[in-house]
C-alpha cells in the first residue's frame, strides 16, 4: 500500500492548483482515471506487439482462435479493471463503508456495463451515423466517463 500513500501525497500536493475549478473527489477521480487510461494504452502496446507478437491465439480446448487485437483488449480490460478498482477504492472513494468484495462486484458490473454501452455507442456513431471512428471514440468516452463516475459514486462505492 506504499504506492497508495505516494499517490495520496502527490494528489494532495497538486490539488490546490485545481481547487478553484473542481472538488477534491472529482479531481482524484479524473487523475486516477487518466492514469489508468494511460496504463491501458501502454499495456495494449506491450501485450499486442511483444507478448502476443501480433499473432492470433488458438485455444484448442474450445476450438476458437482469438485475434491478437481482441485478446489484447480483453487482457487490458482485466488489468485496468483491477488497477482501476484499487485506485477507486483507496484513492478516490475512501469514505465508502461497503465491504471490499461488494465494492469489487459492483465495480466489475459497472465496468462491464460501460464496455457494452461503449460498444453500442461506437456502432451507432460509426455504422449508423457514419462518423469517423476517432471522434466517435472521443464522444463515446465522454459519455462513459460521466456514466462511470455517477455509477461508482452512487452505486459501486456508496
Amino acid at each position: 500500500m506504499y504506492f497508495i500513500q505516494i499517490a495520496d501525497s502527490i494528489l494532495d500536493f497538486i490539488y490546490p492548483f485545481f481547487s478553484k475549478f473542481i472538488d477534491k473527489k472529482t479531481f482524484r477521480y479524473g487523475v486516477s482515471g487518466a492514469c489508468n487510461l494511460v496504463l491501458g494504452w501502454i499495456c495494449y502496446f506491450i501485450i499486442y506487439n511483444f507478448i502476443l507478437g501480433k499473432q492470433d491465439f488458438y485455444i484448442s480446448w474450445i476450438s476458437y482462435t482469438f485475434s491478437s487485437e481482441t485478446l489484447t483488449v480483453w487482457i487490458v480490460f482485466l488489468i485496468n479493471l483491477l488497477v482501476g478498482f484499487i485506485l477507486m477504492k483507496y484513492v478516490v472513494f475512501t469514505e465508502s463503508e461497503l465491504r471490499g468484495r461488494i465494492q469489487l462486484f459492483r465495480y466489475t458490473m459497472t465496468s462491464i456495463i460501460s464496455v457494452i454501452i461503449n460498444t453500442i455507442l461506437m456502432k451507432l456513431f460509426v455504422d449508423v451515423f457514419e462518423w469517423y471512428p476517432t471522434p466517435s471514440f472521443v464522444i463515446s468516452t465522454v459519455f462513459i466517463v460521466l456514466f462511470s463516475y455517477i455509477m461508482q459514486n452512487k452505486f459501486s462505492f456508496k
